[in-house]
């Protein structure tokens, strides 16, 4: 009998799946049920990753599309991470035991799964109480001296040219635009006009990649988002040219089909505008040379 980490039984598929977690196909579905069974069994080990995130607003609320479920909704809206995502991203993308650089946080998924797998993991997030959060939680499921690192402040200020680290993999969620806005702080990218997020989008992406090792991948989980007049904005193609810009070479990609969820109640508001709705991700993957 297979088993994964959990002591799951991996059914279908099982060499593909002993080798590579989910087989390595650029359509990842997160509804099947080797993939519940694996988030559960990570959700179960006790990540709460909305804590810390209940002052999220959404600024794309009228939208009338996608309604802020960027991976996994909780209760009240706040997206979080998927674990079972950043399993098989890790195992993909980076070395052994291999260092992970997040410029954009968030909450406790990607630092917990990452070290609790063998991985180190860096995190930059702009807010304080996420980040308290973030290790308070870790605390109670790491061991103590096996904790992610993670730093409050702006990754425009943070990950400047003193840093002497290098990384094996850059890894991220970012903002969405402004489609879930996080607090108003002045660094936070999220509650900005888009061409002044787009301006600073670039720019923490160009320092998170010079902070990468030669070889290394940089993979970015994002998804389109509508402005206020329902038409989208190109953020994919947009992070795809902010990626090049800075001698990225673009990889991979793969679409991540998330759960339906209350897609089927949208459908029919949305197509009185002829807006289909959206029940996917775009995992980008780029690497240095």
């Amino acid at each position: 009998m297979n088993l994964d980490l959990f002591g799951n039984e991996i059914i279908k598929d099982p060499i593909l799946r002993e080798r590579f977690i989910e087989p390595p196909f650029t359509i990842l579905d997160t509804k099947s049920g080797n993939w519940q069974n694996r988030k559960r069994s990570w959700l179960s080990i006790g990540i709460k990753s909305e804590i810390g995130r209940g002052c999220v607003t959404y600024a794309g609320s009228q939208r009338n599309d996608f309604m802020a479920k960027k991976m996994v909704s909780v209760g009240n809206q706040t997206s979080i991470f998927d674990p079972a995502l950043c399993e098989v991203l890790y195992h993909w993308f980076c070395i052994p035991g291999g260092s992970i650089l997040d410029p954009f946080a968030g909450g406790s998924v990607r630092g917990v799964v990452a070290n609790y797998l063998g991985y180190k993991y860096t995190g930059v997030d702009i807010r304080n109480e996420q980040i308290d959060s973030n290790r308070e939680q870790a605390l109670d499921i790491l061991p103590v001296d096996n904790q992610p690192q993670w730093y409050v402040g702006d990754s425009n200020i943070i990950l400047n040219d003193t840093w002497q680290t290098k990384f094996d993999m850059v890894f991220s969620c970012p903002p969405y635009a402004d489609l879930e806005v996080y607090s108003d702080l002045d660094g936070d990218i999220s509650n900005k006009p888009y061409n002044q997020f787009l301006e600073l989008y670039e720019s923490i992406i160009q320092k998170s990649c010079k902070l990468l090792k030669s070889g290394g991948y940089a993979c970015f989980v994002v998804g389109e988002v509508r402005d206020k007049k329902g038409d989208y904005i190109g953020f994919v193609p947009d992070t795809i040219r902010a990626f090049q810009k800075c001698g990225m070479k673009f990889y991979n990609e793969a679409i991540l089909v998330n759960a339906y969820g209350t897609a089927m109640l949208r459908a029919n508001g949305n197509m009185k505008s002829q807006k289909l709705v959206k029940v996917h991700q775009n995992i980008l993957v780029f690497k240095k040379s």
